[in-house]
């Protein structure tokens, strides 16, 4: 059995701020050609007053959220089974389904729930899973992403990322034309969005720490940029670089001690690297070019970062202990923001081929292959899933930002528009326990 207990859950409580802007709401555009087709039961509940949230059919939302799986209409059911003695596997096959989860949940005491769900293939009539899962009224949502999760694995070989979060900017005009901007915080989906900083001045570059208990960002608060730490647990913030000139852009090592970002203290914007525990600031690159947007590989070995070192901006490789430089782009006249799976293999980027628009691109750094995920023109910032499966971005729709997504083959593709204002600048957070 597994005793639920998921950490953002209480971070979403304790970061400063409240619930600010309606929801975002993913809606699917495009899934795979031939989605599997699964009926997610609702679960029985064994108590007397009602639940805060229904688990069944967060359960639902996103494996049909993912593009791969196809619900069956709570309508179309011909019954409610919450034991393996209860199924009728005809019943399910006669309504196209190949996949059955049921559950149920039952009261263990004072805020204290047990939640049981099952997961059958109904062409072979065999039971695939079964787990227990205790958890709270409050935490009802983030088991069910967790339950989520472990159907998606199951079903897909591939880890489930509906436990994650993500972050992200918005922008509002107010009524004196001034605007406001917010950094947010959401489930994957847009769901429970808080506000973790509010601000008259602009908001950029979000990026997440390896562990997912701190946020770095860039806020121009005081006047001009500077980079600020946020911890999520307790809404505490630290600025920790604010020189003269260019203080942006950036990005967690994977282990967390170390962040590298772009300053221009000494004239031209310059990659260093910043001991988070000793405080020490190493410049790594040196050229009269603009060097910006640094990204970890896996790895922690080396950055990749955008420069026009070469006339056009382009993404380069740098090892740190060696200084080995090496050029990764050479297709478009235009590729930044660049972004790594976590097997290192695929490079997610803004791409602008010769003549082009900016959009969405991906390259398999082993074959060099280079694949334009998206048409829309204004794409950019791109930021991976941690399972490597789809790619969150900014884009543009009838004049106001939203956030899109595709998956890494271009199969799978969704948006997330918000009745608000524009939203831009999104980051995935790494996997969360």
């Amino acid at each position: 059995m597994v005793k639920f207990k998921s950490v953002l859950a209480c971070l979403v409580l304790l970061v400063t701020g409240s619930l600010a802007r309606a929801e975002l709401v993913v809606e699917v555009t495009q899934g795979v050609a031939e989605p599997s087709p699964v009926a997610v039961v609702p679960f029985n509940w064994s108590g007397t007053s009602a639940l805060p949230e229904d688990v069944a059919k967060v359960v639902e939302q996103d494996l049909a959220r993912s593009g791969f799986f196809s619900a069956l209409p709570r309508e179309s059911m011909l019954g409610f089974p919450s034991r393996q003695s209860d199924v009728y596997f005809r019943d399910w096959r006669v309504s196209g389904s190949d996949y059955l989860l049921i559950g149920r949940i039952e009261p263990l005491g004072e805020q204290r729930l047990e939640i049981n769900f099952e997961l059958y293939d109904v062409l072979k009539e065999q039971r695939l899973m079964g787990q227990r899962v205790e958890s709270t009224p409050a935490q009802l949502r983030d088991a069910a992403h967790y339950i989520a999760d472990r159907i998606f694995e199951e079903l897909t070989g591939l880890k489930g990322a509906f436990s994650t979060r993500i972050v992200y900017v918005t922008a509002d005009r107010r009524a004196d034309n001034s605007n406001r901007y917010r950094l947010m915080l959401s489930d994957w989906d847009g769901a429970r969005p808080r506000t973790i900083l509010e601000s008259s001045e602009p908001i950029m570059s979000p990026t997440w720490s390896g562990d997912g208990s701190k946020l770095a960002y860039v806020s121009f608060e005081t006047g001009r940029p500077a980079i600020y730490v946020q911890y999520l647990s307790t809404g505490k913030r630290e600025r920790i670089q604010s020189f003269k000139g260019l203080n942006g852009a950036p990005s967690w090592s994977p282990d967390g001690n170390q962040l590298a970002l772009v300053l221009s203290k000494d004239g031209n914007p310059e990659i260093y690297v910043l001991d988070m525990r000793s405080r020490q600031l190493q410049r790594v690159t040196r050229h009269y070019g603009i060097d910006t947007e640094p990204t970890w590989a896996p790895d922690g070995q080396s950055l990749l970062f955008t420069s026009d070192r070469g006339g056009q901006p382009q993404i380069y490789r740098l090892n740190l202990s060696s200084r080995d430089l090496e050029r990764l782009t050479w297709e478009g006249n235009y590729n930044a923001r660049p972004r790594l799976t976590q097997d290192g293999r695929f490079l997610a980027m803004v791409h602008r081929p010769q003549g082009g628009d900016f959009t969405i691109a991906v390259q398999d750094l082993k074959s060099g292959r280079l694949d334009i995920l998206t048409r829309a023109g204004l794409d950019e910032s791109p930021s991976i899933a941690p399972n490597g499966s789809i790619i969150i971005y900014a884009s543009q729709e009838q004049g106001k930002g939203v956030l899109a997504a595709v998956s890494l083959d271009g199969q799978v593709r969704f948006r997330m528009p918000s009745p608000g204002g524009d939203v831009r600048e999104p980051a995935w957070s790494p996997f969360l326990q």
